[in-house]
């Protein structure tokens, strides 16, 4: 389950003002995901500081330890933070239900290696993203059509050939991996 009790329920209304708070600390920018693949260290960017203040709170409360990368694109991404696991229900539900706007002024390119957040499935003009998931660009010459759309907040710095040993699992017809691939995130303290 999680690692500690949610200091607040987050939903549509506190979501913002309490990232707002969080991201004032000094946050670390390195964190680590072991997969049976290996080790991908990212860095986290300051310049997406709600997404980034939402990864580190979901980390430290345990949220991402035994979830999946649960999509697989090749040659495109690999999408993790999810799983069909009750746990991951129960964890959504402690923390709450919220969304977080995109944040895509500040330049930031999805370049091989960047780390962005997928938006909502809900009815989501505003292309919402879901805080509980993340993608990784495998595309070798980037993924630049998603600029604009989605909010890159970090880079892979070590592990891209973790990310590219996921990218050619045998995959579903819904692109969900054969064999499950499961996570453990950690926050690298600074």
């Amino acid at each position: 389950m999680l690692l500690e009790e949610p200091t607040v329920i987050l939903n549509e209304k506190n979501a913002i003002p309490f990232l707002f708070e969080y991201q004032k600390q000094d946050l670390p920018s390195l964190v680590e995901i072991s997969t049976s693949f290996g080790e991908i260290t990212i860095e986290l960017f300051d310049e997406a500081p709600y997404h980034k203040a939402n990864f580190i709170y979901l980390i430290r409360l345990g949220y991402f330890n035994d979830t999946f990368f649960h999509r697989v694109v090749p040659n495109f991404v690999i999408q993790g933070g999810n799983s069909d696991h009750p746990n991951t229900s129960k964890k959504r539900r402690l923390i709450g239900r919220y969304l977080l706007p995109p944040d895509v002024k500040k330049g930031l390119k999805h370049h091989r290696g960047i780390v962005s957040m997928p938006s909502s499935e809900m009815d989501n003009p505003h292309r919402l993203a879901s805080p509980y998931e993340f993608f990784i660009v495998q595309q070798k010459g980037g993924a630049y059509h998603l600029d604009g759309n989605y909010t890159p907040f970090g880079k892979v710095i070590k592990g891209m050939e973790v990310v590219d040993a996921i990218c050619r699992q045998e995959i579903d017809g819904r692109e969900a991996p054969i064999n499950n691939i499961r996570m453990r995130v950690k926050v690298l303290e600074n």
